[in-house]
């Protein structure tokens, strides 16, 4: 599915480390390799504070990470200083969870929207007011909304309005931080049929973060799942559901609401809660929780590897010396 398609952007080892009291360090991030196709969407699952957005963040260039390489094109932008640096913005957006928190509550929709196209000298002033309500037409909403304020809108409206603001420069990648999760269900789906409809038209390569796995099954392309800061899982979206193997990928499918669900059966859990990042077992992370946990995963971490087309796996359970 994905070996003929073009990789724009490229994570190859990629960790993060923050240090803590008492001389302890935490691993945000751990020797992460993920690659981001040409007009694809990848999602990324996880528990909060498995490390999505801390992953994320290194793509947009609002952090580096300890060790490792981001690549865009072949170039490693976590390199990139100054002038290069502000450049290579606009290649690579980003939609937040909350857009409130990303506008100035006193600048009219007009001037945050066309404040990256201001940025980088693509439009005059004088050229703003039609520049503006092409995108907002582009994202579904009304051009006499360019004189109102954040405020004066809905919360899928300013969602709206920040992914109008996202693709002003027509970037070749877009990221989204849980750009769902803050928004009404009915709202959800009209967002994610907005997205879908402007990746089609412009060929975009999305990166989507949520904790919601059905979600992200129902627009994503390939998913990679995520557990203490480690890919554990991935594979194309459409086969989730039926072929994902890692039990932590797994419980996560069995805890899926569904309205048809068999309501006879138990619901699945995944018992007991996630070690502190702080201080994360030894073998596989996940071992303290995992039902099918053998003494290899307390002694031995597994890495992420292919078992399949298009699909890794990170679990001792499916190593090939062992069958």
């Amino acid at each position: 599915m994905f070996e003929h398609d073009e990789v724009v952007l490229e994570a190859k080892h990629v960790t993060r480390r923050f240090l803590a009291s008492g001389g302890r360090t935490l691993v945000a991030n751990d020797d992460i390799n993920l690659k981001f196709y040409k007009g694809k969407t990848l999602g990324l699952v996880g528990e909060s504070g498995c490390g999505k957005s801390t992953f994320m963040r290194f793509l947009v260039s609002l952090d580096t990470p300890s060790e490792g390489e981001i690549l865009y094109r072949g170039k490693d932008i976590t390199k990139l200083k100054g002038e290069e640096l502000r450049q290579n913005r606009q290649n690579i957006q980003m939609v937040f969870q909350d857009p409130t928190s990303s506008f100035n509550p006193k600048m009219k929709i007009r001037d945050i929207v066309c404040e990256p196209l201001m940025n980088f000298n693509r439009i005059r002033k004088s050229e703003k007011d039609a520049a503006c309500r092409r995108l907002l037409e582009m994202v579904e909403l009304p051009g006499d909304f360019a004189d109102r304020y954040p405020h004066n809108m809905s919360g899928g409206q300013r969602q709206r309005v920040a992914i109008a603001r996202a693709l002003a420069l027509e970037p070749e990648i877009l990221i989204l931080d849980e750009a769902t999760s803050a928004l009404d269900v009915s709202v959800q789906q009209t967002i994610i049929e907005l997205i879908v409809k402007l990746q089609k038209e412009k060929n975009i390569t999305i990166g989507f973060i949520c904790h919601d796995i059905s979600l992200i099954q129902s627009c994503a392309h390939e998913v990679a799942v995520m557990y203490l800061g480690n890919v554990v899982e991935v594979l194309p979206a459409k086969n989730l559901s039926e072929h994902a193997v890692h039990p932590y990928t797994r419980a996560l499918i069995g805890s899926i609401f569904d309205i048809g669900m068999d309501f006879g059966k138990p619901i699945e859990e995944i018992k007991g809660e996630a070690p502190s990042p702080l201080d994360v077992p030894a073998g596989c992370p996940f071992r303290g929780r995992c039902p099918k946990a053998t003494e290899k995963c307390a002694a031995e971490k597994p890495k992420l590897h292919q078992i399949g087309a298009d699909h890794e796996v990170a679990c001792h359970l499916f190593d090939k010396e062992d069958k």
